[in-house]
């Protein structure tokens, strides 16, 4: 069967800008090194399920919609902005506040795992909030489905160019989680906390500030 679609063309696209550093992937390895594995995965999730719901939007028409809506993108683009100040402001105060290295290592290590398992929930609806309140992914995937797809695509088609997406990111996401939950990288953490916060604090501020700053159009 001959596809109408070229899905490698989309995938490498997706792949691009799902794995290029951004907001979504500071907050993941920021969580994955502060809480653990579990609670990074479960960030990284949400990220995914808010990823999914702008590719399935995008999919049925609404990237069009929102794009047409000056005022939905632009409270889209405060929300947002909003919630990565807030992140970085919390960043920063963990910077400024710091602790002893000496209670940290012991008390810190010795509860990552159930730390990672009380904040799971919390850490879903982290990673949910920071992807659907952000307006340039909804752009994004409006874009993205211009590219290799023609108008004699099919449902079935499209469908799985959502779960093919979805996969990617999913996989990609937890990687990331994966890869700064490990123990070799949490001890790092601890060690130089003080300064892993302070870089969040700025990158998580800079991200805010361009998107207040950002032209929001397709």
């Amino acid at each position: 069967m001959t596809l109408s679609i070229d899905l490698p063309l989309i995938l490498t696209a997706a792949f691009v800008s799902t794995a290029s550093p951004g907001p979504a992937t500071l907050a993941i390895a920021d969580t994955a090194m502060q809480s653990g594995r579990r609670a990074g995965l479960m960030l990284a999730l949400g990220v995914t399920t808010g990823s999914l719901t702008w590719s399935i939007a995008a999919a049925l028409g609404l990237a069009a919609v929102m794009a047409s809506s000056a005022w939905a993108l632009e409270l889209l683009r405060y929300a947002g902005a909003a919630y990565l100040m807030f992140l970085a402001v919390k960043s920063a105060r963990g910077a400024i506040r710091g602790s002893p290295a000496a209670a940290r290592s012991g008390a810190a290590t010795a509860s990552r795992a159930d730390e990672g398992r009380g904040h799971a929930g919390r850490a879903y609806a982290k990673g949910l909030a920071l992807h659907l309140t952000n307006p340039k992914a909804i752009l994004f995937f409006g874009s993205l489905y211009t590219l290799g797809i023609s108008a004699r695509t099919t449902a079935a088609e499209l469908a799985l160019v959502i779960v093919a997406v979805g996969l990617q990111s999913t996989l990609i996401f937890t990687g990331y989680a994966w890869l700064f939950s490990k123990t070799r990288m949490a001890a790092g953490y601890l060690r130089l906390r003080r300064w892993f916060d302070g870089a969040f604090a700025a990158l998580f501020a800079g991200a805010s500030l361009k998107l207040l700053t950002a032209r929001l159009t397709p």
